[in-house]
């Protein structure tokens, strides 16, 4: 049970990317008191997991609705955590706009910037390949660790410094993209007749 959980864990961890996302996190909340950020925080976390709870309950429902098979979601799903992972890679530059203050912690820090189509799609092949629990307990693990890491952003960026936030955040980036080529790959194979 523990390794299980440690199998849903890594992967969704490597797709929440909170270290990666922190300093966009400190800038959208640059202009927020200081009483406020808790508040934030909060909302973030509970976004982040009810969507991705609600993906998880769902999603594999809607697949089977629209004819997709797993194998069809593996291949999708690796080629669009790859195309996110290379991006974030080549460009070095996570997207930001502009938002309101009010709804900041549940969109954009909640969705997507927590919770967003990495870990929407990694959701779904882990609950396939360990089970719904597992994956259900290490989406609210990653989450709550993402909410921990936001509360304490600053003292992070501080001790690591932008080149260290930087540096984890690439390898972030290089280990989802080898989650992606893995998941493409599986995909395939369970596609070609007799193939291991």
């Amino acid at each position: 049970m523990v390794r299980t959980l440690w199998l849903c864990f890594v992967p969704l961890f490597v797709a929440v990317d909170a270290i990666g996302v922190l300093p966009m996190y400190l800038s959208l909340t640059a202009d927020v008191p200081a009483e406020r950020l808790p508040t934030v925080v909060r909302q973030s976390v509970v976004t982040a997991t009810v969507v991705a709870l609600g993906f998880l309950a769902l999603g594999p429902w809607a697949l089977r609705s629209l004819g997709i098979t797993v194998a069809d979601f593996m291949i999708a799903g690796g080629i669009l955590l790859l195309v996110i992972s290379l991006s974030d890679l080549l460009s070095g530059v996570k997207r930001q706009r502009r938002v309101d203050a009010e709804t900041l912690g549940a969109v954009p820090i909640g969705v997507p910037l927590i919770t967003g189509p990495a870990v929407l799609t990694t959701c779904v092949l882990l609950a396939n390949q360990h089970g719904k629990m597992a994956t259900a307990a290490a989406v609210v693990a990653n989450t709550v660790l993402a909410g921990v890491v936001f509360h304490f952003g600053r003292p992070i960026t501080r001790r690591l410094g932008q080149a260290g936030t930087k540096t984890i955040s690439k390898i972030a980036s290089l280990l989802l993209a080898a989650i992606a080529v893995m998941l493409i790959r599986r995909g395939v194979l369970s596609l070609v007749p007799g193939a291991s």
